[in-house]
């Protein structure tokens, strides 16, 4: 499906600049839209086509409670016709937090003489991940700090170690990575090595915020990390996700610029991005920031449901820098992807095993509890929790997500893929009363198949996971 890039003040060209601020601002000054404006947005929308920035300006400046209602009805009518009930877990793994940035909101800035400097080696890394595969993991990213030492060849060769460690019937089947801009044969390396995506965050995208708050080290260069992906599209590593630190500045502005990015990628390369992330600036270890700019959460909400709307295809990752009241409540809005059972401490899954404290991390988090906790309240709520990774293993990605331009992919590979791999965590990890609810709510998902998918199928391949088979998928 070829994007027709909207004009803009900058052309798309690959490797250039692409945010203009004037532009941005110019757009969020326009008025109140009607009720009527929203509907025909919203429709379009439902109809999986992309928001123009215009269009999305409109959304973010319907202000009025009205509109905000009917914003959050649209985003979770096309949350589910595009996703369905699956919410899919992953866990992150913080590999190093030495940097050499000096990025004045993160507890990991070279400045911070506090922080306690760790590498994992490749023991320490086997430790981290047998942890996680034995409570279930089978997502990971890999976060590291940005310093010379964690180059493409350290990145690629810990995607390796992850990948060979089984532990029981445990195994991690995509490692996505959150790591510094590469060049091209960097990019090129940690492909060969089987990542899935690849996160590189602006941060801010608006230059002189971002100047601000990175006054030194390499990411101090915004344009360098502006068009980092472009390099990544150059090498054919096309699952790329983008994202913005909400609180630097204008959470308005940060969701256009975010739909700008999309746009740059699409009219660039024909490829949008896979994620998107929006996390909030949270509390860090000797950190003190102005609030002029938080987000609500009720902003953040809306925010949201407009970036759901904005961009039906791409998935939205919400993590545990959020409460789970308010995990809870975004997630009906579009979030499709969370991390549960989450430690940010280098070191921590392992410790915790062995009941050791660790304290020093990136910044707090705020939904602490673990990823069986996380999964029965999913199933309370009528979620199918998936650890699922079967488009990336058998190649069914590219232009967007399938979901999106095959009818009926959900029902037929999703939802019973998503199945598969919960009847793999009920039989190898959770407790008595998850298993009660999860095979409930499989039942109940196989019965809203209605004929889509091969239902005999994968009934039978319940029963083979039962008998000792794993990895079953469609």
């Amino acid at each position: 499906m070829k994007f027709t890039p909207e004009k803009y003040t900058i052309e798309d060209r690959p490797h250039e600049p692409f945010i203009d601020v004037h532009e941005i601002e110019n757009f969020l000054e326009r008025p109140r839209p009607s009720k009527e404006r929203i509907d025909e947005i919203i429709r379009k929308s439902i109809s999986k086509k992309r928001l123009s920035l215009p269009e999305v300006a409109d959304l973010l400046n319907a202000d009025d409670p009205s509109s905000v209602e009917q914003i959050k009805a649209g985003a979770m009518k096309l949350k589910e016709a595009v996703y369905g009930n699956r919410i899919v877990l992953f866990a992150p793994l913080y590999v190093g937090n030495k940097c050499i940035n000096n990025c004045q909101y993160c507890g990991f800035r070279v400045s911070n003489k506090d922080a306690v400097r760790h590498t994992l080696n490749h023991d320490d890394l086997i430790q981290e991940v047998m942890a996680l595969e034995d409570n279930g993991q089978k997502r990971l990213i890999l976060v590291y700090g940005e310093h010379p030492m964690y180059d493409a060849d350290f990145i690629a060769d810990s995607v390796r170690t992850v990948y060979k460690v089984k532990r029981g019937n445990g195994e991690i089947r995509r490692v996505n990575i959150n790591a510094a801009p590469l060049d091209h044969e960097g990019f090129k390396k940690v492909k060969e090595a089987g990542i899935g995506t690849y996160q590189i965050f602006q941060e801010t995208y608006h230059p002189g915020i971002y100047k601000k708050f990175h006054p030194s080290g390499k990411k101090a260069d915004y344009n360098n990390r502006l068009t980092s992906l472009d390099r990544a599209q150059d090498v054919k590593l096309d699952d790329v996700g983008i994202g913005a630190l909400f609180g630097l500045y204008d959470w308005k502005f940060e969701v256009m610029a975010l739909v700008r990015h999309t746009n740059h990628l699409e009219a660039c390369y024909n490829i949008g991005p896979h994620t998107i992330s929006f996390p909030r600036i949270k509390d860090a270890l000797n950190v003190n920031l102005d609030q002029d700019y938080s987000v609500s959460d009720e902003d953040f909400t809306r925010l949201v449901a407009i970036l759901r709307l904005a961009v039906p295809y791409t998935g939205l990752i919400l993590t545990a820098r959020e409460n789970a009241a308010l995990r809870k409540e975004v997630m009906r809005f579009g979030v499709s992807q969370i991390d549960g059972g989450t430690k940010i401490e280098i070191g921590a899954y392992a410790a915790a095993k062995a009941d050791q404290h660790i304290d020093k991390e990136q910044f707090m988090i705020n939904d602490d509890r673990s990823l069986n906790e996380v999964i029965n309240e999913l199933l309370d709520n009528d979620y199918l929790p998936s650890f699922c990774t079967a488009c990336y293993r058998l190649g069914r990605t590219g232009e967007h997500f399938m979901e999106f331009s095959v009818p009926g992919f959900i029902k037929r590979f999703c939802s019973p893929n998503a199945i598969l791999t919960l009847a793999e965590y009920l039989v190898d990890y959770a407790p008595e009363e998850t298993a009660e609810k999860g095979w409930k709510v499989i039942e109940k998902n196989i019965s809203e198949l209605n004929g889509h998918a091969n239902v005999p199928e994968l009934r039978s391949r319940i029963e083979k996971i039962k008998a000792g088979e794993r990895d079953l998928y469609f």
